[in-house]
């Protein structure tokens, strides 16, 4: 049952950016402001993003039930209110409320499942908290289209509501957490000091266009001197929000700096994907969900895979082996022909899915598996967290060397992508201006391609460094 809890806790939280993205040209055409659009996303990934580390901890000190009921409790009331929302402001300001719960939900429910279970069990049901972002990532936006055609687009927030109160219940009723019952120190200025030195920084990461340049440098600067003050901070205070001996451990280091490469390497691939199949080899929406479908059921084949194949061998021989498949991904992806290359697109997106399945789940549970529950939630949460880092910085420099590319290739054309996703506008150009288009924007994919296929050599090399002969069965 706790298992069950965590995996619907897990599937709410996985869901909730497809669903809404699905919905979001509705909701604008209803509400108006399209000008707020980006920040409907940018302001719950950030607050989910930042506050991921803060609850980690808190569930080491005050255990996980009492910080996932609170968080998760938050994330509904967020989602309740999103539904009654009468404007795009109000709208970004409930998301941020759901954002500051949503930073709970994934952390505390993955770190419970490395409570229950031993290590040489922990890997295979990670596995299927795995299979549950692959189900979400295919659900999703079935479930919004349903919901915008037959119903009120308030449903996409709405339907968090009987997942996350029987997950809640279940949790309540069957986790049983022997704490210590002495008083806490909480680290309160290190976690505003946390909050607020990410949240400046990763929002000039992710709004730079937009901020202007003067913003932009003001908020990097308050950023980077929140971040600073913070490690004095953590050295002094007596029950740290980030403990220093865990930035020591080499093991949680190897393991946070793969969760950040395979972060980054996510976003050149996923998030550019479907440009390449519509704007450069012309093909439907239908082809491109299939293409990203195919991906994430690979991502959960990779994950229930590398559960049992750890428990036999090793962490370094599990990641290398995901890491490989990465690179042969990223090898297939930069040698697409863009006239004749579905077949080579959909068998990279395969091998890029069972890498991504396989690393992630070895850099998760060789973190989790390196330290004692009193630090397993901090623990779980920091790889949690640069993952998201690592996509956030992949998803900006990605879109930089497209953008750079297309203007370098075909400075003279203006809004080439555009031209290419827009069916009837396409069909209005000659065929030899497409073919110069479409010459423009696959060279530029193709660069972030290599940039994908150089983070996936890193990644084997991160993998090659943990320890040799470290499993679940001899953490």
């Amino acid at each position: 049952m706790v298992t069950a809890a965590c995996m619907m806790a897990i599937f709410m939280a996985a869901v909730e950016v497809t669903i809404v993205a699905t919905a979001m040209p509705t909701i604008v055409a209803d509400l108006g402001g399209a000008r707020f659009f980006s920040w409907v996303f940018a302001a719950y990934l950030l607050t989910q993003a930042v506050t991921t580390p803060i609850y980690g901890r808190l569930a080491d000190i005050y255990g996980r039930k009492r910080v996932f009921v609170a968080g998760s409790s938050l994330f509904l009331i967020g989602s309740v209110a999103c539904g009654f929302t009468w404007s795009m402001v109000s709208l970004v300001v409930f998301r941020t409320i759901q954002g500051l719960g949503a930073g709970c939900i994934q952390s505390v429910a993955t770190t419970i499942v490395g409570d229950v279970y031993t290590a040489s069990d922990r890997a295979r049901v990670q596995g299927w908290l795995s299979a549950v972002w692959a189900l979400a990532a295919i659900i999703g936006p079935i479930l919004g289209a349903f919901i915008v055609e037959h119903l009120h687009w308030a449903f996409v927030f709405w339907i968090n509501l009987p997942i996350g109160v029987v997950a809640i219940g279940l949790l309540c009723v069957f986790l049983n957490e022997e704490l210590d019952r002495r008083q806490h120190q909480i680290d309160y200025l290190g976690s505003l000091l946390l909050m607020l030195g990410l949240g400046a920084t990763m929002t000039v990461v992710i709004q730079a266009q937009s901020l202007g340049p003067f913003m932009a440098a003001l908020l990097m600067g308050v950023g980077l001197g929140a971040l600073a003050w913070l490690v004095v901070q953590e050295r002094r205070a007596q029950e740290p929000i980030i403990p220093a001996a865990l930035l020591r451990n080499r093991v949680i280091a190897i393991g946070n700096f793969g969760s950040l490469t395979i972060g980054a390497l996510l976003m050149c691939i996923v998030g550019f994907l479907p440009t390449y199949v519509q704007a450069v080899m012309g093909r439907s929406a239908a082809v491109t969900g299939f293409v990203v479908a195919t991906l994430s059921v690979a991502w959960s084949i990779g994950s229930i895979s590398a559960g049992r194949v750890m428990a036999k061998t090793s962490y370094r021989s599990t990641g290398a082996v995901g890491a490989l498949a990465l690179i042969a991904g990223a090898v297939l992806l930069i040698t697409l022909d863009p006239h004749n290359g579905f077949v080579a697109m959909t068998t990279g997106a395969l091998l890029i899915g069972i890498g991504m399945g396989v690393c992630n789940i070895v850099f998760l549970l060789v973190v989790q598996g390196s330290v004692g529950w009193s630090e397993r939630g901090v623990a779980t949460a920091s790889t949690l967290f640069t993952r998201t880092i690592g996509q956030t910085i992949g998803a900006g420099l990605a879109g930089a060397i497209l953008n750079f590319g297309i203007s370098r290739r075909a400075p003279d054309i203006i809004d080439a992508l555009d031209l290419l996703l827009e069916a009837s506008r396409r069909e209005s150009l000659d065929a030899q201006h497409i073919a110069r288009m479409v010459e423009a924007v696959a060279s530029s994919l193709h660069d972030v391609y290599v940039v994908a296929g150089l983070l996936a050599m890193i990644t084997l090399v991160i993998a090659l460094l943990l320890p040799a002969g470290l499993s679940p069965a001899r953490s």
